[in-house]
């Protein structure tokens, strides 16, 4: 009978309502967590996997030998090569593309290669404006990387450890 009466009572204060009321005021004059994205950013993980990028030799000669690795490992089936042999019997890609709206940046591409060409920067902040500029082709990714070949190299001396 008392457990009744006191729910009975609880029910006709309102009381979830108040206990509600007190956690909402708690958090509004509490310190503020908001980050102002374009001028603040968030702290990245030293091991976050961002746009792909294909990598050169200090030469300049392209890095992939198209041994097909990272299209057989991709798990969503995001990358397609084709290759044909040169004339000194090496082999090098003709087509090399990501679909970045089927990728799920797991970074299998990256382990799987014995050349280190395909990496997973730490850019973040990309998007597209037109259809079709999801699918990164060999030239996008060759530039990715001639531009951001300085912070690539940083970060693999830097994740060396880990390896």
């Amino acid at each position: 009978m008392k457990k009744s009466a006191k729910s009975y009572t609880r029910s006709f204060l309102l009381w979830e309502i108040f206990v509600g009321l007190k956690l909402t005021l708690r958090y509004f004059f509490g310190e503020k967590i908001t980050i102002q994205f374009p001028e603040e950013k968030t702290p990245l993980s030293p091991r976050f996997r961002g746009l792909h990028a294909l990598r050169r030799y200090p030469n300049g000669e392209e890095r992939c030998i198209a041994c097909k690795l990272c299209e057989a490992v991709c798990p969503a089936l995001a990358i397609t090569i084709e290759s044909e042999p040169r004339e000194d019997g090496s082999r090098r890609t003709t087509r090399y593309d990501i679909d970045l709206f089927k990728c799920i940046y797991c970074g299998f591409c990256e382990e799987s290669c014995p050349v280190d060409s395909i990496v997973e920067t730490s850019l973040s902040h990309y998007h597209f404006e037109a259809r079709g500029e999801n699918i990164m082709t060999k030239p996008m990714l060759l530039a990715i990387g001639d531009r951001y070949e300085n912070n690539i190299a940083k970060e693999k001396l830097a994740d060396a450890p880990y390896r």
